[in-house]
């Protein structure tokens, strides 16, 4: 379970991962050892899963992101594990669902411009049979962030100390 000062920690390294942990432990009132002994624990437990380096799209030409909805009548095993291999193969898929409700699959996938996404939707259509794909064009990015909000985590720790 996570306390406090672990939230504290986490929601720094979201910010930035590459700063010193003297630094982070500073900021969350810890000395370094035992804030780089807390990081070690959320790597180990698995909260922390890897540390990566976010890129700016435009800048390495996959400025176009590309919501597919896909509806199949397929619902066997073996073909929704054809279907798994196929989409996580592909590395223009930056996020893969499997919803509930009117779609079945939802991808976002980034190319570089249409021309490149119509060459994804070949080769995808040409591994696996679809019975309906949807392609929405994201117009402009309003807001976009890969820290997952952390004050669940204490509102969970907090119900459970009371039951």
């Amino acid at each position: 379970m996570l306390d406090e000062m672990d939230v504290k920690i986490l929601k720094v390294l979201q910010q930035d991962t590459t700063r010193a942990v003297a630094d982070i432990g500073k900021e969350v009132g810890l000395s370094t050892t035992p804030c780089w002994r807390r990081i070690q624990k959320l790597e180990e437990a698995g909260v922390i899963q890897r540390r990566v380096a976010l890129l700016e799209p435009t800048k390495v030409n996959a400025g176009v992101t590309v919501f597919v909805q896909i509806k199949t009548d397929q619902h066997s095993l073996e073909w929704l594990e054809k279907f798994h291999a196929a989409v996580v193969d592909f590395e223009e898929v930056v996020e893969f669902y499997r919803m509930s409700g009117d779609i079945d699959y939802l991808l976002r996938v980034v190319v570089p411009d249409i021309a490149a996404y119509d060459a994804f939707y070949k080769k995808l259509i040409g591994r696996i049979e679809i019975a309906k794909v949807s392609s929405t064009f994201a117009m402009e990015q309003i807001k976009y962030t890969t820290a997952l909000p952390l004050d669940f985590v204490l509102e969970d720790a907090q119900h459970s100390k009371r039951t």
